[in-house]
């Protein structure tokens, strides 16, 4: 028996946002001008890409192989000023000597497993306790830490990014095959939507964990901030 979630997240930035600093890159270029790949490192034996997807307003997205992450997200201010308003590292260094989470996919399961334990049916799994006594974000390799498999869209501004979590990765039970679409909509909208098939009854909780400073200037206070 196959076992299907799907979730749909959609972050509308049309509000004040404001500054950041960020580098240009080399970049090269794939079959479709609205995404730019470029290569990023190596991690585990394996290669990292950075790809750019922009939209017709020049609303710019980057995102990672590794960790599915979220670089990067200039867009404009209602003055037409465009900077950066995600937190985030200009190297893959910067993300795998930090363990804050910038901008990554999280799963197997996003948030706390009370004292890394749960129960299906009869049986007890026992996970990994990385926060005091609880189990976060997937434990000690969550997916926030692999290399994703990615495809560029031939046509539109979206990346689609899969992984395989094996049964009893991280404890967790049943091959799990995760699809996450990152899509840059002309209304500057980023789309993601997450859907997930395991061959096994597990607990599943997909997320983005992008930190926003709406200033665009990581030296501000976001104590101003309204949502």
């Amino acid at each position: 028996m196959k076992y299907f979630i799907q979730t749909l997240i959609m972050i509308v930035m049309s509000m004040s946002v404001i500054t950041s600093c960020n580098s240009s890159e080399k970049k090269e270029n794939n079959s479709n001008t609205k995404i730019l790949k470029q290569a990023w490192g190596e991690t585990d034996g394996k290669q990292v890409d950075l790809y750019t997807l922009t939209n017709t307003n020049g609303v710019q997205v980057k995102i990672a192989n590794y960790g599915g992450t979220v670089t990067s997200w200039i867009t404009p201010d209602k003055n037409a000023n465009k900077n950066n308003v995600v937190l985030g590292f200009d190297s893959l260094g910067g993300y795998l000597a930090k363990p804050s989470y910038f901008g990554a996919l999280i799963g197997c399961y996003g948030n706390r497993i009370g004292k890394g334990v749960f129960k299906i049916d009869t049986t007890t799994y026992h996970l990994a306790t990385n926060n005091g006594e609880n189990h976060l974000h997937g434990g000690n390799k969550g997916f926030d830490k692999v290399v994703w498999d990615a495809v560029p869209s031939d046509s539109t501004a979206s990346l689609t990014l899969s992984y395989l979590s094996k049964d009893g990765e991280e404890g967790y039970p049943g091959n799990l095959k995760v699809t996450v679409m990152y899509a840059l909509t002309d209304n500057d909208e980023l789309v993601i939507d997450y859907s997930a098939e395991t061959d096994k009854p597990t607990v599943v909780n997909l997320t983005n964990h992008s930190y926003f400073n709406l200033t665009g200037d990581v030296t501000n206070s976001i104590l101003n901030h309204e949502l």
